[in-house]
């Protein structure tokens, strides 16, 4: 796309935002923000932050009572397994730091323990369905063909106060300069 032309590549790193460019043909990640969990020699992983499952936690998991957890869909690997990030340094044992105040997974067993003392706010945690993941290698073949966006200096605030459904234009607002514009491209660049 020529709106990259200028571009030089930028790695992607454990914490960063992957924010799809407009007409990413793939439907798993049109219009998509992805949190990396991990990129390294073996890989990359990472969770959609921007699309919702049909259910709510409480419909895939017992035992959670009347916790309204939202469930997102983490990506189109392994959909049938659970993951989690948060916001709260003392939730869990072997939580493995993001950025600063973000943390992603740890001990269930903690979770589901302050669930159910009503000690854990739905505002402070994510749960996902599956996640995304790159061999080692695919990311940055993907990266030199411009189909992602990376987001540097992320916040908590981005990830669990922004609103979902806005938060791939929001995103890109708040980078600036031609991303500002972007942001405003249409999802369907015929009715332009």
């Amino acid at each position: 796309m020529d709106y990259f032309s200028t571009d030089k590549i930028i790695e992607p790193a454990k914490g960063d935002l992957l924010i799809s460019e407009p007409y990413l043909p793939d439907p798993n990640f049109e219009r998509t923000v992805i949190l990396m969990c991990e990129h390294d020699e073996n890989g990359s992983i990472g969770f959609v932050l921007n699309k919702a499952a049909n259910v709510k936690l409480g419909d895939v998991m017992e035992d959670i009572g009347d916790f309204d957890a939202d469930l997102l869909i983490g990506g189109p690997v392994q959909q049938d397994t659970l993951h989690f990030i948060h916001r709260s340094g003392d939730l869990t044992d072997h939580a493995n730091e993001l950025i600063d105040s973000v943390y992603w997974g740890g001990n269930y067993d903690d979770v589901l323990s302050k669930i159910n003392m009503k000690s854990l706010s739905t505002s402070d945690i994510r749960f996902f369905m599956g996640y995304s993941g790159w061999s080692p290698g695919q990311l940055m073949d993907e990266m030199k063909v411009k189909s992602w966006i990376v987001f540097k200096n992320v916040t908590s605030e981005m990830i669990f106060d922004w609103d979902n459904q806005d938060l791939w234009k929001a995103c890109l607002k708040s980078m600036g300069g031609k991303y500002k514009l972007i942001s405003n491209y249409p999802k369907d660049p015929r009715l332009n």
